[in-house]
C-alpha cells in the first residue's frame, strides 16, 4: 500500500513526528538563523535524520513557505495515519474511544485529536466516507497529537458500533434530544465509546438509534450549541475526572 505524503510546520509538531520514529521522513527543511535551528529538541533529533536535512537561507525559505507559521522548520513525511479497526474485545478496564460521524471541518477534527490525547482517549474512529480525512490541516491543528493516538477508519460506523457493543463497550451519543441526560450525569467509567456528529447535520439516525445513552450540554444565552470540538472536550474531561477519582 502506497503511503500518503504529508507536511507539518513548526517546532512542536515536527518534534512529535521526528520523535515518534513511526513515519518515513522524506525531507527536513531548516531556516538558517531561525528558532528551530537552535532549539535543543530539534538539534538532538537531526543527528538521526542527517541525510534528510536541508538548510535554507531566510529569503529562500520564506519564498517556499510564505504563509505558514513554521518557526523555521518544515518536515515532509510519508505515512498512512489512518488504520483499519482491529478487534478490541481483549481490552479491559477504563477504555475510551471517540467515534466521529460526519465531521467535515479539518480544524474541528484536528482539535478533537489533540483534546483526545490530552484527555487520555485510547482511539478515534472516523468513517471512510462522508467525513473529513487526515489532511495536512488536521495534522497541523493537532500539533503532533496524531502521533500519540490510534486513528481508525471504518466503512460502516453503525456496524462498527454494533461490534463494539458486543465487545462490552457502552455507546454514548452527544445529542440534544429530550431523552438526553446532562453531560455530568452519565457514568463514563469502564469501556466507553463517545459519539459526536457535525454541528450542522449531527449524528445519523441509524447511528444514534444504536447508542445506549444520549448526553447533552445545556447552554445559556443566545448561542444554543458549542463548537463540536469544544463540546467533545467537555465530555472527555468529565470522563477523565470520573476515572481519576
Amino acid at each position: 500500500m502506497s503511503k500518503n505524503k504529508h507536511t507539518i510546520f513548526g517546532i512542536n509538531g515536527s518534534v512529535a513526528v521526528l520523535s515518534s520514529r513511526k513515519y518515513k521522513i522524506s525531507e527536513i527543511i531548516i531556516q538558517n538563523g531561525s528558532k528551530a535551528e537552535t532549539d535543543g529538541r530539534v538539534t538532538q533529533l537531526l543527528g538521526h535524520y542527517g541525510g534528510y536535512v536541508k538548510f535554507f537561507k531566510k529569503t529562500y525559505f520564506k519564498e517556499h513557505f510564505p504563509k505558514q507559521r513554521t518557526q523555521g522548520i518544515v518536515v515532509k513525511f510519508l505515512a498512512n495515519i489512518e488504520e483499519e479497526l482491529p478487534a478490541l474485545n481483549s481490552k479491559v478496564g477504563n477504555r475510551c474511544i471517540v467515534a466521529l460521524d460526519r465531521i467535515e471541518d479539518p480544524q474541528n477534527l484536528g482539535q478533537i485529536i489533540r483534546t483526545s490525547v490530552c484527555a487520555g482517549v485510547d482511539a478515534i474512529i472516523i468513517p471512510k466516507h462522508d467525513s473529513c480525512k487526515i489532511t495536512d490541516t488536521v495534522i497541523q491543528v493537532s500539533q503532533g497529537a496524531f502521533t500519540e493516538i490510534s486513528i481508525y477508519t471504518v466503512n460502516n460506523l453503525h456496524r462498527s458500533l454494533e461490534q463494539l457493543k458486543k465487545d462490552d463497550y457502552w455507546i454514548v451519543a452527544m445529542d440534544n434530544s429530550l431523552d438526553a441526560k446532562e453531560w455530568h450525569k452519565i457514568d463514563y467509567k469502564g469501556k466507553i465509546v463517545i459519539v459526536a456528529g457535525s454541528e450542522g447535520r449531527g449524528i445519523k439516525k441509524i447511528v444514534l438509534d444504536n447508542c445506549d445513552f444520549q448526553t447533552t450540554i445545556p447552554m445559556q444565552g443566545s448561542i444554543n450549541s458549542l463548537n463540536v470540538s469544544a463540546a467533545v472536550s467537555v465530555i472527555l474531561f468529565e470522563r477523565l475526572r470520573q476515572i481519576s477519582n
